[in-house]
């Protein structure tokens, strides 16, 4: 029987009316189905590829400078490109390299403004500083490698020459050198993020990190040797800070931790005095 209808109709008396339809559930207006959580994503890949390539496109107009400013720390051993193409690839490289350097904060942005809807209050006050801490730290990681590390490194291995053995640098082979290196240094510089993590969610012990802080040192040492050219000024021009910014991680997670256990203790505290009230 179709809804609506009038019922069977008992003897002597009127046709029973069809109960009323039960009313719809009433839809949440800020939820998003599955299909515009999609589309969302569609645009913040959009957005993000369209920023990187604009970013490309605008540094390869300033790829000259930037790679006479590459060059510098070895400008007066001379440099040179031993294929016709290596010039122009390297040029295309560097462009690349920038573009994305520079519009890296934009593309992050996006992808915490698609995730932030779904973060409760307190894991926005978590995930917020540590995306600006993350970013902060690889930015200051490249350009301490960059305006500090690169020109002590390459002036002390170029100083091995001799009368007769004279340095010739190709532009590919050094580039690629930097790169590695102030790549490798932005990603060590997300040391103390890591143990901050780590340490605000439980699984390690700030005070124990503390404590086996020789350990640390040998850690940070080996890594530092494997992730940078085989030269103990590389090694220690990366071990060096990343062992004080170690230190200092492990410091500020030991304050996060009590801070946290504080609040622990008053919320036991609060909950306890609440069941010993009487209730009327």
């Amino acid at each position: 029987m179709d809804d609506g209808e009038i019922g069977p109709v008992p003897r002597g008396g009127r046709p029973a009316p069809s109960p009323p339809p039960e009313p719809e559930p009433a839809k949440d207006p800020g939820a998003m189905s599955i299909i515009d959580h999609l589309d969302e994503l569609r645009r913040v890949l959009v957005h993000s590829l369209v920023a990187a390539a604009v970013a490309i496109i605008l540094a390869w107009f300033w790829s000259g400078q930037m790679l006479d400013i590459l060059v510098r720390p070895v400008k007066d051993f001379g440099v040179y490109f031993t294929a016709p193409n290596e010039a122009f690839l390297i040029r295309m490289k560097l462009s690349a390299i920038a573009g994305l350097f520079l519009v890296l904060p934009f593309i992050l942005f996006r992808i915490y403004g698609f995730v932030l809807p779904g973060l409760y209050g307190r894991e926005r006050r978590l995930v917020t500083p540590l995306l600006l801490s993350t970013t902060l730290l690889f930015y200051s990681g490249a350009a301490f490698c960059f305006l500090v590390v690169v020109p002590l490194v390459v002036r002390f291995m170029l100083g091995f020459g001799t009368s007769v053995m004279q340095p010739l640098l190709s532009i590919g082979p050094y580039f690629d050198f930097v790169a590695r290196m102030c790549l490798a240094f932005g990603l060590i510089f997300e040391l103390p993020i890591l143990v901050f993590v780590l340490s605000t969610i439980g699984i390690v012990n700030p005070r124990w990190l503390l404590r086996s802080w020789r350990w640390a040192l040998v850690i940070i040492f080996t890594v530092s040797a494997v992730l940078t050219p085989p030269d103990a000024l590389s090694q220690c021009a990366m071990a060096i800070p990343v062992s004080l910014l170690y230190i200092s991680s492990v410091l500020v997670a030991i304050l996060a931790t009590r801070g946290r256990e504080r609040r622990r203790r008053a919320e036991d505290a609060a909950a306890a005095a609440a069941r010993e009230v009487p209730e009327p």
